[in-house]
C-alpha cells in the first residue's frame, strides 16, 4: 500500500483541507452566540473585580474536562473570557469563540521578559511570534514565525499613541514547555529578537488569521528569564495594572470593531 506519509516529522504533515472531522460549531448546539467583540483575559484577579464591581455578570460556561466561563459587560457589547494557560487550550477555545460570533479579539496577559531593561508591567504589542508550539502548524502551513494583522496592530498602536500610553513593539517566543527554557534557547531567541517568552500567541494568531477574525494581543512584562537565575520580579501582584490592561483591552476591542466598518 502505497504510504500517506508526507514528511519525516508530522508536525510538518500540513493538510489544506479546510474541512475537518469535528467543526467547533458543535458548540451552537448547547451554547446561545456571544458579542462580535471578544476579551480574552489571564487575570482571574481583574476578572474578579469587575465581577464585584458589577461591570460584568456570568452569561454562559462551556463545561467539560476545562470548565471555561464566559461573560458579558452589562453596559458594553463586549464578552469576556478567561485564558486558559497553553497554546491547544486557549486558541482551541478561540476557536469556539470565533464559531460562536466572535471577530474583533484582544488578549491580554503577562510573560516572561528576555530583556532585563523591560521592566514590571511594561506593555508589549505583539507584533510577531516565534512558532515553537504545535497547534498553530495544523492551521497554517509551517514558517519561523507569524506576523500580526496589520490593521489590527495599527489600530493598536494609533490608539496608545494618541493616548500617550507607554508601550513597545515587538516578537514573543511562543513555546509549549515553560520547564525547557533553556539558557542556549532563550539566547537564540534572544538573537531573533524576541522580547518576551509566552505559551499562546502564534497559536492565537493562527487561528485568527485561518477563521478570518481580528486578532490583537498587549503583554505586560512579568517574570525576568534574562538572567543567570530566574527572577519572578513578584510581577503577579501587580494588580493595578492587570485590571488597567483588562480595560484598556475592553476599549481596544471596540475600538477595533469600529475601525472595520
Amino acid at each position: 500500500m502505497k504510504t500517506l506519509l508526507k514528511q519525516p516529522y508530522p508536525i510538518l504533515e500540513f493538510d489544506e483541507n479546510k474541512k475537518a472531522l469535528i467543526e467547533p460549531t458543535h458548540v451552537l448546539d448547547k451554547h446561545e452566540s456571544i458579542s462580535s467583540c471578544l476579551v480574552v483575559c489571564f487575570f482571574l484577579d481583574a476578572i474578579d473585580a469587575l465581577i464585584k464591581r458589577g461591570d460584568i455578570y456570568l452569561k454562559d460556561t462551556i463545561k467539560g474536562e476545562n470548565h471555561v466561563n464566559i461573560y458579558q459587560f452589562k453596559d458594553k457589547d463586549v464578552t469576556l473570557v478567561p485564558g486558559l494557560l497553553g497554546a491547544p487550550a486557549c486558541a482551541g477555545f478561540l476557536d469556539n469563540f470565533i464559531a460562536m460570533g466572535a471577530k474583533h479579539i484582544m488578549f491580554c496577559g503577562g510573560g516572561g521578559v528576555l530583556r532585563p531593561d523591560l521592566a514590571v508591567g511594561k506593555f508589549i504589542v505583539i507584533d510577531s511570534a516565534i512558532r515553537d508550539e504545535g497547534l498553530s502548524y495544523h492551521y497554517i502551513k509551517p514558517s519561523r514565525d507569524i506576523k500580526a494583522n496589520p490593521h489590527v496592530l495599527k489600530t493598536i498602536t494609533s490608539y496608545l499613541d494618541k493616548e500617550k500610553i507607554d508601550y513597545v513593539k515587538g516578537k514573543t517566543w511562543t513555546t509549549d514547555a515553560f520547564y525547557r527554557e533553556t539558557k542556549d534557547k532563550i539566547l537564540m531567541r534572544k538573537q531573533e529578537g524576541a522580547l518576551l517568552v509566552e505559551m499562546e500567541q502564534s497559536a492565537m494568531m493562527a487561528v485568527s488569521e485561518f477563521r478570518g477574525v481580528e486578532y490583537g494581543a498587549i503583554i505586560y512584562s512579568g517574570d525576568d528569564v534574562s538572567k543567570e537565575t530566574w527572577d519572578h520580579r513578584g510581577w503577579r501582584q501587580r494588580y493595578d495594572v492587570r485590571l488597567g490592561l483588562t480595560e484598556l483591552c475592553v476599549t481596544l476591542v471596540e475600538t477595533l470593531k469600529q475601525s472595520s466598518k
